[in-house]
């Protein structure tokens, strides 16, 4: 958070001029770039999110730290098979998470999403399968940096934008060397992967434009039409060495077995698949039930231990047991039913805010009742409250006219192979800041004062 910042941003669009004219750039650039998201506009707001340079050195710190301790689970979940009882995978999804993708990392992108506070950094879940927004953000620095209310900002403040797009294509490629073995004879061929028609489709097409420009073949298509003859993963006759997999394991499990040659690919280590079947593993909300539950915390050094301790909220499975609650045995239903106010019911492996019930905006009737469907449904998770961040922002009305209306702001680091390299903020005026659910996004600068 930086106040002075979103002052001077705000006092620069008392001008009248410069907001129409930036207003102009902003859709015209939105427009050009199709920057649109389920028919909407992605980024419907005239201001960035300003994040200080002292801030984002320890949201870095604290997001690596926390991601060494996610390989970690991977790494005993492969061994332990009490783990992957706890993370909630589903018998497929275990055989899925057996085969090697001959590459190390459980998820060498990621997207960790937190809220930024004055007194707090917390985060609320992991994306570890396949997050978007990469190439959307990437695209949105370009706009935002070309109106005119942010070229004057910069008289006063030094900004910082975190593309993302070559850390991807870097990830893609590093994968590949440590799945070969060896450095690739040639430059390999890139498939992005993912259902036909889904909303991010604009995004795969920002993806595959850079990779062409880099150098590297690149193709848009669907788990349907993919061929696989044994030896090499096909498409149309386009030969496939890297498969970019935007597809979800969910999405995948209802085909797999009419259209399995990425499946069958993947089995025979004929294809390299970034994220791969594995990142299933950490992708569960359940995650966060394993990093804060005592019983596991030999896993981590006492510095992993400090950051889970101080910024990953606690999390249980919703069931029938005793458990622990800051230093204190509690019978979980029983504390969870009197204590709705601090506490969200999800599920386990949803998106999109589906299926969440927030406590503290329900009665008790509607808590004991999303408790009960919780139980039966035998997939959910209980989450302590986080404190979550709010600015007012410079929003677009549907006519095109600018109004000031505070919003929830999710800062959402992007981390590639362990290592933060971009990161983008998600807005929202209700309690679910999710782009899916009607929330808009914008670009995450980093600033200090000149």
């Amino acid at each position: 958070m930086f106040p002075e910042a979103v002052a001077r941003y705000h006092d620069l669009l008392a001008d009248q001029n410069l907001a129409a004219e930036s207003i102009s750039v902003l859709d015209e650039g939105l427009e050009r770039a199709k920057l649109i998201f389920g028919g909407r506009r992605l980024s419907p707001y005239l201001r960035p999110h300003f994040v200080a340079e002292s801030d984002f050195t320890r949201i870095t710190d604290v997001c690596e730290t926390v991601w060494s301790a996610i390989q970690k689970v991977k790494d005993a979940a492969i061994l332990d098979n009490s783990i992957i009882d706890d993370l909630g995978l589903t018998p497929i999804e275990r055989e899925l998470a057996t085969i090697d993708p001959g590459y190390a990392a459980v998820s060498p992108t990621a997207r960790l999403d937190s809220f930024l506070t004055q007194s707090a950094y917390s985060f609320v879940e992991l994306n570890g399968e396949s997050p978007a927004g990469i190439a959307y953000a990437d695209a949105a620095y370009d706009i935002f940096s070309s109106l005119p209310v942010m070229k004057a900002f910069t008289e006063n403040f030094n900004v910082r934008a975190l593309y993302g797009r070559r850390f991807m294509l870097e990830v893609l490629l590093s994968s590949y060397r440590e799945f070969l073995g060896a450095d690739p004879e040639r430059p390999p061929h890139i498939a992005i992967v993912d259902l036909a028609d889904v909303p991010t489709v604009k995004e795969f097409e920002l993806f595959r434009e850079y990779f062409e420009q880099a150098g590297y073949p690149s193709v848009i298509c669907t788990p349907q039409q993919l061929e696989f003859d044994g030896r090499k993963l096909m498409f149309e006759g386009f030969e496939i060495d890297i498969v970019y997999k935007r597809l979800l394991v969910n999405e995948y499990l209802p085909i797999i077995e009419e259209y399995p040659a990425l499946l069958n690919a993947y089995r025979a280590h004929a294809v390299c698949l970034v994220n791969s079947f594995r990142s299933k593993l950490i992708h569960k909300k359940a995650l966060f039930a394993v990093l804060t539950d005592n019983k596991r915390a030999h896993l981590f050094s006492a510095s992993e231990l400090d950051s889970i301790h101080s910024h990953v909220p606690w999390t249980r499975i919703v069931r029938d047991e005793v458990t622990e609650y800051k230093g204190r045995e509690v019978q979980l239903l029983d504390f969870v039913i009197t204590n709705n106010e601090r506490l969200v019911l999800k599920p386990n492996d949803d998106y999109g805010g589906h299926g969440i019930t927030i406590g503290w905006n329900v009665d008790d009737e509607q808590w004991g009742k999303a408790l009960d469907d919780a139980l039966k449904n035998g997939d959910y998770l209980v989450q302590e409250r986080v404190p979550t961040a709010r600015e007012t922002f410079p929003a677009l009305t549907a006519d095109g006219h600018m109004e000031f209306a505070e919003q929830l702001v999710d800062l959402d680091p992007l981390l590639f192979n362990g290592r933060v390299g971009s990161a983008f903020t998600r807005l929202s005026s209700t309690e679910l800041a999710n782009v899916t659910s009607g929330g808009g996004m914008v670009p995450t600068y980093i600033i200090s004062k000149k």
